[in-house]
């Protein structure tokens, strides 16, 4: 349990694994600018694990996630061009994400519930992953509010710092820290109890 709980404290990424992924996808955002269509196919692979939960986090529906997934690098395409470089190349992808899942809200009265086998079948294609992280983003789907689970996808998936969180979210950060502590908190409670029921 100890272990499980470092989780949730630890950015999936190393400062250093970070910079280098930052350097490598605004070196594809620059080849997207100029019509490499290559370009495109690989950043899709490098960062569609973490647009498709952070979609999935805030539409709550499979099918509506695939279709901001796919948007997504359609809008990149056309928008790289535009691209300052500001070291912050994920951020600027699941911000158009971001967009698109809220028109999705728009358009949409209701949002149901996402079955867990989705949220596992998201959380293990992910390159990041490991167990632990599993039954962490299991757990997040059945114990959080909307709000805190947006925060640990987008923490533990992604590997953002919470001040970029709290940009993207358009949240104060005392806010973000805070109800990351309260999602943490309700996670161990939850993976706790899990492991005395598996006793």
């Amino acid at each position: 349990m100890r272990r499980r709980g470092k989780l949730l404290h630890a950015s999936v990424q190393t400062e250093a694994a970070a910079a280098e992924s930052d350097s490598r996808l605004e070196t594809l955002i620059a080849a997207i600018a100029t019509g490499d269509r290559t370009a495109v196919a690989a950043l899709y692979e490098e960062t569609r694990t973490a647009v498709y939960g952070f979609a999935l986090s805030i539409v709550r529906n499979a099918e509506d996630a695939q279709d901001v997934l796919q948007d997504t690098y359609v809008r990149v395409w056309s928008a790289a061009r535009g691209y300052s470089p500001m070291g912050k190349p994920m951020a600027w992808i699941l911000t158009i994400a971001k967009n698109l899942s809220m028109s999705v809200l728009r358009e949409r009265v209701r949002t149901p519930d996402i079955p867990e086998e989705v949220w596992l079948t998201a959380a293990a294609e992910s390159p990041y992953e490991r167990t632990e992280q599993r039954l962490v983003l299991s757990a997040a789907m059945r114990v959080l509010s909307d709000e805190e689970r947006q925060i640990v996808v987008l923490h533990a998936v992604t590997g953002l710092k919470h001040i970029e969180i709290a940009r993207l979210l358009a949240l104060p950060l005392p806010t973000v820290l805070s109800k990351y502590s309260r999602a943490r908190k309700k996670l161990e409670k939850t993976l706790r109890e899990g492991d005395g029921n598996a006793n």
